[in-house]
């Protein structure tokens, strides 16, 4: 490098300085990233379900409801191509079992999910290539069923505290409020579905919130839609979706929601990020293709949610970070697009690269010992 810049010309002196110094300030400020955690959810994938005087069937499906359609696994190969390129320094090039562990709830479209990030993640290069004819090579993905892992899967609706704490929710004075705005609009299609307003807004039965995805992605795919389902209808029903799910999840007793929904996450992403320091786990990072509600109540946890639908793939990152004087700090983004630059999230109370110890305690609030005991208080 020295040699190549006393022979340049100055303008090219004046660059091979630059690279000297970002290198230098590099060296220098000793930051050093150590641990990640990838949450994201599943690419898109055909309706959940149908409701009454559909214009389409499951049968017009390729594999029927609730599957992983050909543009969510591009979706997901993309992003895994994002996060290959994001940590090109960190991971190695080709697929180490020792450095990643990747985890999948029991949901096809999350397990086909998982397998194509991992195709754009870590495609087989020299003797990792078994067929010159593919391109992927098998990397395990690993399935816990529902019953025997329930942390990716919200709401939970086996706590009768949250129960409660919902239900109070949805009686409150202030989501009544907001909720006169949607009266009509709760009235047409409660017509057009023969529902009473009271059965749509049944989150146990999430027929509202399954009919808006129906028809998001009816339209997504070019299926024709109802003719009374038009843009200002799709608009309105979307923000009163945003506004159910803000208030299952967020604010009034956010904290004590948290404690029962999303903390569990919260509290075993911190179990792995301490598993790390300690090197009783020497992984460097921990991947998790999970659903949107999973997103939403971890972000609910956090404090960081924006109270927006996450899109398909969308992804929210954990960074541990190593400083010069010895000491690890967590910074956090969320990604919601392969061709945008992912979002800094800071967690209140805390700067963007917030100390872990501090990062720990900000979060104690919402971490029980006993989710159990909790959800049977009165």
């Amino acid at each position: 490098m020295r040699e190549t810049c006393r022979t340049s010309s100055s303008r090219s002196l004046h660059f091979c300085l630059l690279i000297l110094f970002v290198l230098f300030f590099k060296s220098a400020s000793g930051r050093k990233l150590t641990f990640a955690v990838v949450i994201y959810r599943h690419g898109d994938r055909s309706p959940i379900e149908t409701y009454p005087n559909a214009l389409h069937k499951e049968s017009e499906w390729p594999q029927g409801f609730g599957q992983l359609t050909t543009l969510g696994m591009r979706q997901q190969y993309e992003l895994g191509q994002y996060i290959k390129k994001r940590y090109s320094d960190f991971l190695s090039p080709t697929y180490k079992r020792e450095e990643i562990y990747i985890q999948s709830t029991d949901v096809d479209r999350t397990i086909m999910s998982a397998q194509a990030n991992l195709a754009g993640l870590f495609p087989p290069t020299t003797e990792e290539i078994w067929n010159p004819q593919i391109p992927w090579q098998p990397i395990p993905v690993h399935v816990v069923p529902k019953s025997f892992n329930p942390l990716f899967f919200y709401p939970r609706l086996d706590c009768p505290r949250f129960v409660k704490l919902m239900k109070e929710s949805f009686s409150s004075g202030a989501f009544k409020l907001q909720l006169k705005n949607y009266m009509p609009l709760l009235g047409l299609i409660a017509s057009k579905l023969r529902y009473d307003a009271k059965t749509l807004l049944d989150l146990n039965t999430h027929i509202l919130w399954n009919f808006y995805d129906t028809l998001f992605v009816q339209k997504l795919h070019r299926r024709r839609n109802p003719h009374w389902a038009d843009e200002r209808m799709m608009g309105k029903l979307k923000s009163l979706i945003e506004l159910a799910i803000s208030t299952l999840f967020g604010e009034p007793k956010r904290e004590e929601k948290s404690q029962l929904q999303g903390g569990l996450l919260v509290k075993d992403i911190l179990k792995r990020i301490d598993n790390f320091v300690s090197n009783a786990d020497p992984r460097k990072m921990m991947m998790y293709s999970a659903h949107d509600t999973t997103l939403i109540a971890l972000q609910s946890a956090l404090n960081v949610y924006d109270r927006k639908l996450p899109p398909y793939a969308a992804c929210h990152i954990f960074e541990l970070y190593q400083e010069r004087n010895g000491q690890y700090t967590v910074e956090m983004q969320y990604l919601t697009s392969v061709t945008r630059a992912a979002t800094p999230l800071t967690l209140p109370g805390c700067s963007r690269a917030c100390p872990l110890d501090k990062f720990k305690q900000l979060l104690q609030p919402i971490i029980v010992d006993d989710w159990q005991a909790e959800c049977n208080k009165a």
